[in-house]
């Protein structure tokens, strides 16, 4: 078997865009469609975000046919962990590598891509250099981002934390570094992977977090730690640990919605603000409220984000039936 990808990078994170090799996925809805490429390209997913081709932070995407009106293409997302129904840096990605690449044509510098979680619009920033176009910037309005339960109560062995949980496309659970007294450097991300897989699974052990509008959405699917910036323009610093205790390099797309919905929340959001968003490796993303809307009994914001991709490379895989490794490896 032979898979090819267009490799990009968000802020730090990695996105592999699967361009040849998988399987043709079907379904009326996303979700659908993400069963079937469960069903028929698991071994696709994991030969290219596992060892020994990607790492544990690895990320991937596919590019499907639109299922509703309008929209360009699709979207299915996949990390070592397993699918996602959505993924803000990977929307960054793929629209960098869409365009630049040819791979979808368009007459204007705006896309709509649906996913699981719901249709996403995008905006690019294009510019000419020479004969070749370059995505300066990429601009996605998300779905509608809420809070669902503000301070919740979680039990991590003998010590209770509170924690907000939003949602921003996935429900994350978000908590302040200097609460939990752990500072928010690279040297402490053995912490964090383990606090985080600890905070998700005990969040969601204790009780069913579920979209109002969509019940298959549900449960938490990261942990956001945040804390004081270090760039001067940036609000919050934060790194978002997800799947098995996979890191995002990127300040997150999803969960700086999440973050600015628990912001506007409290009050701490002007209307009219951008919101600057640090990674733990200095990276900013930038958000703003696009308008307000309600989800279920939730009052909801409708939040664009902001980044900037870079390809870094393209790929072909090669995946022997007879290696023992070829659906690749966790340790």
């Amino acid at each position: 078997m032979i898979i090819r990808t267009i490799d990009a990078h968000v802020g730090g994170q990695p996105l592999r865009l699967i361009v040849d090799g998988a399987p043709r996925v079907s379904g009326a809805t996303m979700a659908q469609k993400c069963d079937s490429m469960r069903r028929q390209g698991e071994h696709v997913h994991r030969a290219v975000v596992l060892e020994p081709r990607g790492h544990t932070d690895m990320s991937a995407a596919l590019l499907t046919e639109a299922i509703s009106p309008g929209a360009h293409a699709g979207l299915l997302f996949m990390h070592a962990g397993g699918f996602t129904a959505m993924s803000g840096h990977s929307v960054i990605a793929v629209t960098t590598i869409a365009l630049e690449r040819g791979l979808i044509v368009t007459s204007g510098e705006t896309l709509a891509f649906d996913t699981v979680a719901g249709t996403v619009h995008v905006r690019a920033r294009v510019e000419a250099r020479g004969e070749r176009r370059r995505v300066d910037s990429v601009a996605f309005t998300n779905v509608p981002s809420f809070v669902a339960s503000p301070g919740h109560a979680v039990r991590i062995g003998a010590r209770e934390l509170r924690v907000d949980i939003a949602f921003g496309g996935l429900f994350y659970a978000i908590v302040d570094t200097e609460a939990i007294g752990i500072p928010l450097t690279p040297a402490r991300l053995p912490e964090f992977r383990r606090l985080g897989v600890e905070i998700r699974d005990a969040v969601n052990a204790a009780a069913r977090i579920e979209h109002p509008a969509d019940g298959a959405l549900s449960g938490v699917a990261g942990v956001i730690f945040t804390g004081p910036p270090q760039d001067p323009e940036a609000h919050l610093r934060n790194v978002t640990v997800f799947g098995s205790g996979a890191v995002d390099r990127s300040p997150c797309g999803t969960g700086t919605a999440a973050v600015m919905a628990v912001l506007d929340a409290m009050g701490l959001l002007p209307e009219h603000q951008i919101f600057v968003h640090e990674s733990l490796i200095g990276t900013l993303f930038r958000g703003r409220i696009v308008r307000r809307t309600q989800v279920g009994e939730f009052a909801a914001i409708v939040p664009q984000v902001e980044g900037t991709a870079w390809i870094t490379g393209e790929h072909t895989f090669y995946v022997d039936d007879d290696d023992p490794l070829k659906d690749g490896l966790v340790i």
